[in-house]
Protein backbone atom coordinates (compact mmCIF):
# COMPACT_ATOMS: atom_id res chain seq x y z
CA UNK A 1 0.00 0.00 0.00
CA UNK A 2 1.29 3.57 -0.61
CA UNK A 3 2.04 5.75 2.48
CA UNK A 4 1.92 8.97 3.43
CA UNK A 5 5.49 9.28 2.59
CA UNK A 6 4.86 8.20 -0.93
CA UNK A 7 2.09 11.50 -0.91
CA UNK A 8 4.67 13.71 0.55
CA UNK A 9 7.29 12.99 -2.26
CA UNK A 10 4.98 13.39 -5.13
CA UNK A 11 4.35 17.01 -3.61
CA UNK A 12 0.97 18.16 -1.90
CA UNK A 13 2.05 21.75 -2.00
CA UNK A 14 -1.02 23.47 -3.28
CA UNK A 15 -2.91 20.03 -3.80
CA UNK A 16 -6.64 19.38 -1.59
CA UNK A 17 -5.80 16.33 0.44
CA UNK A 18 -8.92 14.69 1.97
CA UNK A 19 -7.65 12.74 5.25
CA UNK A 20 -10.20 10.36 7.29
CA UNK A 21 -9.55 10.91 10.98
CA UNK A 22 -10.86 9.39 14.12
CA UNK A 23 -12.04 12.39 16.23
CA UNK A 24 -14.70 10.53 18.26
CA UNK A 25 -13.86 12.00 21.22
CA UNK A 26 -16.25 12.07 24.63
CA UNK A 27 -17.75 14.91 25.66
CA UNK A 28 -18.97 16.52 28.84
CA UNK A 29 -21.84 19.59 26.53
CA UNK A 30 -18.66 20.93 24.99
CA UNK A 31 -16.32 20.16 27.09
CA UNK A 32 -13.99 17.15 25.41
CA UNK A 33 -13.14 15.34 28.73
CA UNK A 34 -10.35 13.00 26.88
CA UNK A 35 -8.38 14.29 23.76
CA UNK A 36 -6.28 11.65 23.15
CA UNK A 37 -8.08 10.77 19.99
CA UNK A 38 -7.57 14.61 18.66
CA UNK A 39 -3.74 14.65 19.72
CA UNK A 40 -3.19 11.32 17.78
CA UNK A 41 -4.67 13.15 14.50
CA UNK A 42 -2.05 15.81 14.77
CA UNK A 43 1.59 14.26 13.30
CA UNK A 44 -0.22 13.62 9.91
CA UNK A 45 -1.90 16.77 10.26
CA UNK A 46 1.56 18.66 10.37
CA UNK A 47 3.13 17.25 8.26
CA UNK A 48 0.60 18.11 5.57
CA UNK A 49 0.19 21.28 6.40
CA UNK A 50 3.80 22.05 7.00
CA UNK A 51 4.22 20.55 2.70
CA UNK A 52 1.71 23.11 2.50
CA UNK A 53 -1.50 21.12 1.68
CA UNK A 54 -4.80 22.08 1.61
CA UNK A 55 -6.24 19.66 4.47
CA UNK A 56 -9.89 18.68 4.45
CA UNK A 57 -10.42 16.47 7.68
CA UNK A 58 -13.45 13.98 7.41
CA UNK A 59 -14.61 12.92 11.19
CA UNK A 60 -17.57 11.33 13.02
CA UNK A 61 -18.52 11.94 16.57
CA UNK A 62 -20.79 9.65 18.39
CA UNK A 63 -23.57 8.22 17.03
CA UNK A 64 -26.76 10.70 15.18
CA UNK A 65 -28.98 9.35 13.31
CA UNK A 66 -27.91 10.11 9.86
CA UNK A 67 -29.37 13.77 10.02
CA UNK A 68 -27.77 17.11 11.08
CA UNK A 69 -28.06 17.08 15.23
CA UNK A 70 -26.24 19.73 17.42
CA UNK A 71 -25.56 17.37 20.28
CA UNK A 72 -23.09 15.57 17.91
CA UNK A 73 -21.48 18.76 16.18
CA UNK A 74 -17.58 18.55 15.59
CA UNK A 75 -17.50 22.35 16.84
CA UNK A 76 -15.98 21.50 20.29
CA UNK A 77 -13.25 19.04 18.24
CA UNK A 78 -11.91 21.92 15.63
CA UNK A 79 -11.57 24.58 18.41
CA UNK A 80 -9.77 22.11 20.15
CA UNK A 81 -7.58 20.76 16.83
CA UNK A 82 -6.68 24.77 16.48
CA UNK A 83 -5.25 25.08 19.72
CA UNK A 84 -2.90 21.85 19.28
CA UNK A 85 -2.20 23.02 15.64
CA UNK A 86 -1.99 26.10 16.86
CA UNK A 87 -3.56 27.79 13.48
CA UNK A 88 -7.67 28.40 12.53
CA UNK A 89 -9.33 25.54 12.02
CA UNK A 90 -12.45 26.23 9.98
CA UNK A 91 -15.48 24.02 10.62
CA UNK A 92 -17.73 23.63 7.42
CA UNK A 93 -21.46 23.66 8.64
CA UNK A 94 -22.36 20.55 6.69
CA UNK A 95 -20.35 17.64 5.00
CA UNK A 96 -20.33 18.38 1.22
CA UNK A 97 -22.61 21.08 0.64
CA UNK A 98 -23.07 24.65 0.17
CA UNK A 99 -20.68 25.61 3.71
CA UNK A 100 -18.54 22.59 3.00
CA UNK A 101 -17.37 23.52 -0.81
CA UNK A 102 -16.94 27.46 0.37
CA UNK A 103 -15.39 26.56 2.96
CA UNK A 104 -12.38 23.91 1.15
CA UNK A 105 -12.53 26.52 -1.76
CA UNK A 106 -10.92 29.04 0.29
CA UNK A 107 -8.34 26.75 1.55
CA UNK A 108 -5.04 28.63 1.36
CA UNK A 109 -1.62 26.35 1.28
CA UNK A 110 -1.20 24.55 5.15
CA UNK A 111 -4.96 25.62 5.95
CA UNK A 112 -6.87 23.01 7.69
CA UNK A 113 -10.89 22.86 7.33
CA UNK A 114 -12.69 20.35 9.52
CA UNK A 115 -15.89 18.82 7.73
CA UNK A 116 -18.47 18.73 10.59
CA UNK A 117 -19.71 15.18 11.55
CA UNK A 118 -20.00 12.99 8.45
CA UNK A 119 -22.22 10.69 10.32
CA UNK A 120 -25.13 13.86 9.65
CA UNK A 121 -25.20 12.29 5.99
CA UNK A 122 -27.26 9.09 6.49
CA UNK A 123 -24.90 7.82 3.09
CA UNK A 124 -22.19 7.41 5.17
CA UNK A 125 -22.95 4.06 7.32
CA UNK A 126 -25.52 3.11 4.83
CA UNK A 127 -25.66 -0.38 3.18
CA UNK A 128 -26.37 0.15 -0.06
CA UNK A 129 -23.13 0.52 -1.62
CA UNK A 130 -24.65 3.02 -4.52
CA UNK A 131 -25.02 5.29 -1.72
CA UNK A 132 -22.26 5.24 0.17
CA UNK A 133 -20.19 6.01 -3.33
CA UNK A 134 -22.31 8.70 -3.65
CA UNK A 135 -21.00 10.64 -0.96
CA UNK A 136 -17.62 9.06 -1.59
CA UNK A 137 -17.32 10.94 -5.10
CA UNK A 138 -18.95 14.05 -3.49
CA UNK A 139 -16.27 14.04 -0.94
CA UNK A 140 -13.66 13.57 -3.85
CA UNK A 141 -15.49 16.63 -5.64
CA UNK A 142 -14.29 18.44 -2.38
CA UNK A 143 -10.63 17.92 -3.17
CA UNK A 144 -10.68 18.17 -6.86
CA UNK A 145 -8.81 16.11 -10.19
CA UNK A 146 -5.30 16.45 -8.47
CA UNK A 147 -6.91 15.58 -4.69
CA UNK A 148 -5.95 12.46 -2.23
CA UNK A 149 -6.73 10.75 0.56
CA UNK A 150 -5.36 9.72 3.44
CA UNK A 151 -6.83 6.93 5.20
CA UNK A 152 -5.97 8.18 9.45
CA UNK A 153 -8.53 7.17 11.29
CA UNK A 154 -7.55 3.54 12.81
CA UNK A 155 -10.39 3.62 14.90
CA UNK A 156 -12.47 3.25 12.07
CA UNK A 157 -10.71 1.24 9.62
CA UNK A 158 -12.56 -2.20 10.26
CA UNK A 159 -15.79 -0.18 9.02
CA UNK A 160 -17.03 -0.45 5.33
CA UNK A 161 -17.99 3.27 5.37
CA UNK A 162 -17.80 5.85 2.56
CA UNK A 163 -15.92 7.65 4.17
CA UNK A 164 -13.29 5.62 4.84
CA UNK A 165 -13.37 2.70 2.57
CA UNK A 166 -15.80 3.68 -0.64
CA UNK A 167 -13.81 7.04 -0.76
CA UNK A 168 -10.15 5.02 -0.87
CA UNK A 169 -11.67 3.55 -4.63
CA UNK A 170 -12.21 7.04 -6.04
CA UNK A 171 -8.63 9.22 -5.02
CA UNK A 172 -5.62 8.30 -4.81
CA UNK A 173 -5.31 6.59 -1.46
CA UNK A 174 -2.55 6.04 1.19
CA UNK A 175 -2.37 5.05 4.55
CA UNK A 176 -1.18 7.66 7.16
CA UNK A 177 0.99 7.60 9.98
CA UNK A 178 -0.94 7.02 12.83
CA UNK A 179 -2.86 3.71 10.67
CA UNK A 180 1.08 2.46 9.64
CA UNK A 181 1.92 2.73 13.37
CA UNK A 182 -1.02 1.01 15.01
CA UNK A 183 -0.74 -1.93 12.17
CA UNK A 184 3.00 -2.47 12.92
CA UNK A 185 1.69 -3.54 16.87
CA UNK A 186 -0.54 -5.54 15.76
CA UNK A 187 1.81 -7.41 13.58
CA UNK A 188 3.42 -7.91 16.84
CA UNK A 189 0.96 -9.29 18.65
CA UNK A 190 0.17 -11.75 15.99
CA UNK A 191 3.52 -12.61 14.64
CA UNK A 192 6.04 -13.69 17.56
CA UNK A 193 5.66 -11.92 20.54
CA UNK A 194 8.20 -12.01 23.34
CA UNK A 195 7.19 -14.92 25.89
CA UNK A 196 5.30 -15.00 28.53
CA UNK A 197 2.49 -13.03 26.24
CA UNK A 198 -0.41 -11.84 28.56
CA UNK A 199 -3.70 -10.61 27.56
CA UNK A 200 -5.79 -8.94 30.15
CA UNK A 201 -9.75 -8.36 29.25
CA UNK A 202 -12.39 -6.58 30.61
CA UNK A 203 -15.54 -4.80 30.17
CA UNK A 204 -18.96 -5.52 30.43
CA UNK A 205 -19.84 -8.31 28.01
CA UNK A 206 -18.45 -11.61 27.58
CA UNK A 207 -20.45 -11.81 23.99
CA UNK A 208 -18.39 -8.35 22.83
CA UNK A 209 -15.23 -10.81 23.44
CA UNK A 210 -15.94 -13.86 22.51
CA UNK A 211 -14.23 -14.09 19.11
CA UNK A 212 -11.06 -12.40 20.51
CA UNK A 213 -11.04 -14.76 23.26
CA UNK A 214 -11.36 -17.93 20.84
CA UNK A 215 -8.70 -16.46 18.52
CA UNK A 216 -6.28 -15.57 21.60
CA UNK A 217 -6.08 -18.69 24.09
CA UNK A 218 -4.41 -20.93 21.44
CA UNK A 219 -1.65 -18.20 21.21
CA UNK A 220 -1.74 -16.61 24.65
CA UNK A 221 0.28 -17.90 28.09
CA UNK A 222 -2.48 -16.02 30.32
CA UNK A 223 -5.65 -14.49 29.67
CA UNK A 224 -7.06 -12.66 32.59
CA UNK A 225 -10.60 -12.08 32.96
CA UNK A 226 -12.32 -8.75 34.76
CA UNK A 227 -14.74 -6.40 34.43
CA UNK A 228 -18.04 -6.88 34.64
CA UNK A 229 -17.66 -10.10 32.02
CA UNK A 230 -16.38 -12.17 34.63
CA UNK A 231 -19.07 -12.77 36.11
CA UNK A 232 -20.04 -15.26 33.52
CA UNK A 233 -17.12 -17.12 33.64
CA UNK A 234 -18.00 -17.09 37.59
CA UNK A 235 -21.51 -18.17 36.75
CA UNK A 236 -20.04 -21.06 34.75
CA UNK A 237 -17.83 -22.38 37.34
CA UNK A 238 -20.94 -22.51 39.58
CA UNK A 239 -20.38 -19.90 41.68
CA UNK A 240 -23.73 -17.14 42.91
CA UNK A 241 -23.22 -13.81 41.23
CA UNK A 242 -26.30 -11.71 42.99
CA UNK A 243 -27.01 -9.12 41.16
CA UNK A 244 -23.77 -8.90 39.49
CA UNK A 245 -23.99 -8.55 35.16
CA UNK A 246 -24.74 -11.86 33.70
CA UNK A 247 -25.27 -13.33 30.08
CA UNK A 248 -27.19 -15.93 31.07
CA UNK A 249 -26.97 -17.32 27.58
CA UNK A 250 -23.29 -17.19 27.58
CA UNK A 251 -22.33 -19.27 30.63
CA UNK A 252 -22.18 -23.15 28.85
CA UNK A 253 -19.86 -21.30 26.48
CA UNK A 254 -18.40 -19.89 29.36
CA UNK A 255 -18.05 -23.47 30.61
CA UNK A 256 -16.44 -24.84 27.42
CA UNK A 257 -14.13 -22.04 27.45
CA UNK A 258 -12.73 -22.68 30.94
CA UNK A 259 -12.61 -26.87 29.90
CA UNK A 260 -10.75 -25.88 26.63
CA UNK A 261 -8.33 -23.21 28.72
CA UNK A 262 -6.71 -24.93 31.50
CA UNK A 263 -4.88 -22.66 34.23
CA UNK A 264 -4.39 -20.46 30.86
CA UNK A 265 -7.89 -18.72 31.95
CA UNK A 266 -7.16 -16.97 35.24
CA UNK A 267 -10.55 -15.45 36.61
CA UNK A 268 -11.02 -13.19 39.66
CA UNK A 269 -10.85 -14.75 43.68
CA UNK A 270 -12.04 -11.83 45.21
CA UNK A 271 -14.87 -9.07 44.32
CA UNK A 272 -15.94 -5.65 45.40
CA UNK A 273 -19.70 -5.38 45.72
CA UNK A 274 -22.45 -2.90 46.50
CA UNK A 275 -25.64 -2.83 46.98
CA UNK A 276 -26.18 -0.21 44.51
CA UNK A 277 -24.68 0.85 40.86
CA UNK A 278 -23.52 4.54 42.43
CA UNK A 279 -20.68 5.72 44.25
CA UNK A 280 -22.38 6.39 47.56
CA UNK A 281 -23.51 2.56 47.59
CA UNK A 282 -23.18 0.27 50.37
CA UNK A 283 -19.75 -2.02 49.52
CA UNK A 284 -17.85 -4.38 51.04
CA UNK A 285 -15.05 -7.02 49.94
CA UNK A 286 -15.88 -10.94 49.43
CA UNK A 287 -14.49 -13.80 47.63
CA UNK A 288 -16.09 -14.61 44.61
CA UNK A 289 -17.73 -17.54 46.40
CA UNK A 290 -19.80 -15.31 48.84
CA UNK A 291 -21.76 -12.63 46.47
CA UNK A 292 -25.08 -12.59 48.20
CA UNK A 293 -28.08 -11.84 46.43
CA UNK A 294 -29.05 -8.04 45.64
CA UNK A 295 -25.47 -7.64 45.45
CA UNK A 296 -23.47 -6.92 42.49
CA UNK A 297 -19.88 -7.04 41.53
CA UNK A 298 -18.61 -3.44 40.52
CA UNK A 299 -14.34 -4.16 40.66
CA UNK A 300 -11.84 -7.01 41.22
CA UNK A 301 -10.81 -7.19 45.00
CA UNK A 302 -7.21 -6.56 46.27
CA UNK A 303 -6.28 -10.19 46.28
CA UNK A 304 -7.23 -10.67 42.68
CA UNK A 305 -5.03 -7.19 42.16
CA UNK A 306 -2.16 -9.51 43.49
CA UNK A 307 -2.38 -12.05 41.59
CA UNK A 308 -2.97 -10.34 38.34
CA UNK A 309 -0.39 -7.60 39.15
CA UNK A 310 2.35 -10.44 39.21
CA UNK A 311 1.31 -12.18 36.22
CA UNK A 312 1.54 -9.29 34.39
CA UNK A 313 4.99 -8.13 35.94
CA UNK A 314 6.25 -11.50 34.90
CA UNK A 315 4.96 -10.92 30.89
CA UNK A 316 7.11 -10.37 27.79
CA UNK A 317 4.20 -8.96 25.84
CA UNK A 318 1.17 -7.54 27.50
CA UNK A 319 -2.35 -6.43 25.64
CA UNK A 320 -4.51 -5.09 27.44
CA UNK A 321 -8.53 -4.12 26.64
CA UNK A 322 -11.38 -3.31 29.02
CA UNK A 323 -11.16 -2.41 32.44
CA UNK A 324 -11.38 -4.75 35.43
CA UNK A 325 -14.08 -2.64 36.97
CA UNK A 326 -16.49 0.70 36.47
CA UNK A 327 -13.13 3.24 36.87
CA UNK A 328 -15.64 5.80 36.75
CA UNK A 329 -17.06 5.62 40.01
CA UNK A 330 -14.19 6.50 42.24
CA UNK A 331 -14.83 3.23 44.56
CA UNK A 332 -14.55 0.76 41.79
CA UNK A 333 -11.68 2.20 39.89
CA UNK A 334 -8.75 0.77 42.30
CA UNK A 335 -8.86 -2.69 40.46
CA UNK A 336 -8.64 -1.28 36.87
CA UNK A 337 -5.41 1.58 38.51
CA UNK A 338 -3.69 -1.14 40.29
CA UNK A 339 -3.57 -3.43 36.96
CA UNK A 340 -2.73 -0.80 34.91
CA UNK A 341 -0.37 0.69 36.97
CA UNK A 342 1.58 -2.79 37.09
CA UNK A 343 1.72 -2.92 33.29
CA UNK A 344 3.13 0.15 33.05
CA UNK A 345 5.76 -0.74 35.70
CA UNK A 346 6.69 -4.02 33.74
CA UNK A 347 9.36 -4.59 31.34
CA UNK A 348 7.27 -5.85 28.76
CA UNK A 349 5.96 -4.83 25.40
CA UNK A 350 2.75 -3.39 26.56
CA UNK A 351 -0.24 -2.57 24.50
CA UNK A 352 -3.44 -1.05 25.54
CA UNK A 353 -6.22 -1.63 22.84
CA UNK A 354 -8.33 1.57 22.59
CA UNK A 355 -11.69 2.42 24.15
CA UNK A 356 -12.41 2.47 27.51
CA UNK A 357 -8.65 0.92 28.58
CA UNK A 358 -7.09 4.28 26.76
CA UNK A 359 -9.28 6.37 28.02
CA UNK A 360 -8.72 4.68 31.92
CA UNK A 361 -5.03 5.48 31.85
CA UNK A 362 -6.08 9.46 31.24
CA UNK A 363 -9.12 9.66 32.91
CA UNK A 364 -6.98 7.99 36.32
CA UNK A 365 -3.82 9.76 35.43
CA UNK A 366 -1.57 7.41 34.75
CA UNK A 367 1.66 7.59 32.69
CA UNK A 368 0.77 7.14 29.22
CA UNK A 369 5.30 6.76 28.54
CA UNK A 370 4.61 3.78 30.62
CA UNK A 371 2.93 1.77 28.34
CA UNK A 372 4.63 1.02 24.98
CA UNK A 373 1.42 2.16 22.41
CA UNK A 374 -1.96 3.13 23.27
CA UNK A 375 -4.27 2.41 20.45
CA UNK A 376 -6.91 4.62 19.07
CA UNK A 377 -8.86 1.83 18.06
CA UNK A 378 -10.87 -0.43 20.43
CA UNK A 379 -13.03 -2.32 18.20
CA UNK A 380 -10.56 -2.19 15.41
CA UNK A 381 -7.48 -3.75 17.13
CA UNK A 382 -9.89 -6.41 18.64
CA UNK A 383 -11.40 -7.22 15.16
CA UNK A 384 -7.54 -7.77 13.64
CA UNK A 385 -6.59 -9.85 16.68
CA UNK A 386 -9.67 -12.01 15.94
CA UNK A 387 -8.25 -12.51 12.10
CA UNK A 388 -10.41 -10.14 10.51
CA UNK A 389 -10.10 -8.21 7.35
CA UNK A 390 -10.30 -5.27 8.00
CA UNK A 391 -11.86 -2.97 5.19
CA UNK A 392 -10.23 0.17 5.52
CA UNK A 393 -6.96 -1.25 5.07
CA UNK A 394 -7.31 -3.85 2.70
CA UNK A 395 -8.83 -1.11 0.33
CA UNK A 396 -5.48 0.95 0.34
CA UNK A 397 -3.94 -1.92 -1.48
CA UNK A 398 -6.43 -2.68 -3.69
CA UNK A 399 -4.88 -2.22 -7.47
CA UNK A 400 -6.56 0.68 -9.82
Amino acid sequence: MKTLDDLLGEGVSGRRVLVRADLNVPLDGDRITDDGRVRAALPTLRRLTEAGARVVVAAHLGRPKGAPDPAYSLRPVATRLGELLGTEVTLAGDVVGESARSAVGALGDGGVVLLENVRFDARETSKAEAERAGLAAELAALVGEDGAFVSDGFGVVHRKQASVYDVARVLPAYAGGLVLAELEVLRTLTGDPRRPYAVVLGGSKVSDKLAVIEALLPKVDRLLVGGGMCFTFLAAQGHGVGSSLLEQDMVDTCRRLLAEAGDKLVLPVDVVVADAFSADAATRTVPVTGIEDGWLGLDIGPETVAAFGAAVRDAGTLFWNGPMGVFELAPFAEGTRAVASAIAESEAFSVVGGGDSAAAVRVLGLPEDGFSHISTGGGASLEYLEGKDLPGVAVLSEER
